[in-house]
């Protein structure tokens, strides 16, 4: 069986973080394992508090599993602090030949709680952007990175080749904060670009979507799928989950990672 690593915060709401990465994965015929970064305090409506783990046990937590059993892709979601990204980058140096890593540049929670501290923005690119094989920022992380507004699809394109050029490979600048009536993503292998289009569903509840998204994409990875086949793959995914989100909560209720499985087990997916 195929196996991905999801190195990011755990949420207690369950609709984000490593629990919405090891759903993705499992819903995707992908097992999944985890090294935790943060516990964090939150429920569908807000982020109230975030506990980092010790850098070197999360170091440690990615080491004592390389060493264990092949893992053939690695996730990397909210990373808060220098010492944590540094901690992660050589974790991930010393296992020798990396699988596909793919870098969901977590920055503000859904509910503006800040998710990255202010200092660890230049460590993310020098450290961790070298090491990915796909990062997906989303527009206002796109923004955040570049220093300048995006505001339609050829400044994607533009943010995208940038990107690219600090190191992150391929790139995924994920357009739903555009507006459009369809949502838009622009994918840019270094050479060629390519977009992906899906219907906007107006739903509120949408908490973990660029989690489970990424983790999709590391899913697909993981199984050989290369990377425009795994994006559209997971768009397709995420778009589904979206579709059949859970109005869990008083606030943002999650999507629904096994909607697939639901339907073919003629099970009630709502």
């Amino acid at each position: 069986m195929r196996v991905a690593l999801t190195i990011a915060g755990s949420d207690s709401s369950g609709g984000a973080g490593i629990q919405a990465d090891l759903k993705t994965f499992q819903a995707l015929g992908v097992f999944g394992m985890s090294a935790v970064t943060a516990v964090t305090v939150q429920n569908t409506q807000k982020v109230f508090a975030i506990q980092e783990v010790r850098p070197e046990i999360v170091h440690d937590q990615i080491t004592c599993l390389f060493d264990d059993l092949p893992i053939h892709a690695v996730k990397i979601g909210m990373v808060a602090s220098v010492a944590l990204i540094e901690a992660i980058a050589r974790a991930l140096r010393s296992v020798g030949t990396l699988p596909p890593v793919i870098l969901d540049p977590v920055m503000v929670s859904k509910s503006g709680y800040a998710l990255l501290q202010p200092d660890a923005r230049t460590a993310l690119v020098r450290h961790l952007f070298p090491l990915a094989r796909v990062v997906t920022p989303n527009l206002p992380e796109a923004e955040a990175l570049l220093g300048r507004t995006i505001s339609d699809i050829s400044a994607m394109k533009d943010a995208a080749r940038e990107i690219a050029s600090l190191g992150g490979g391929n790139v995924v600048v994920k357009g739903g904060h555009l507006g459009d009536q369809d949502a838009t993503d622009v994918l840019f292998d270094g050479t060629a670009f390519k977009l992906l289009d899906s219907r906007r569903i107006d739903t509120v509840n949408t908490h973990g979507t660029g989690c489970t998204f990424s983790s999709a994409i590391a899913a697909h990875m993981a199984r050989g799928v290369p990377f425009f086949d795994a994006v559209a793959r997971a768009k397709t995914y995420i778009t589904g989950a979206i579709a059949h989100a859970l109005p869990l909560g008083r606030g943002c209720g999650p999507t629904h990672h096994f909607y697939d499985l639901y339907r073919r087990a003629g099970m009630e997916i709502g």
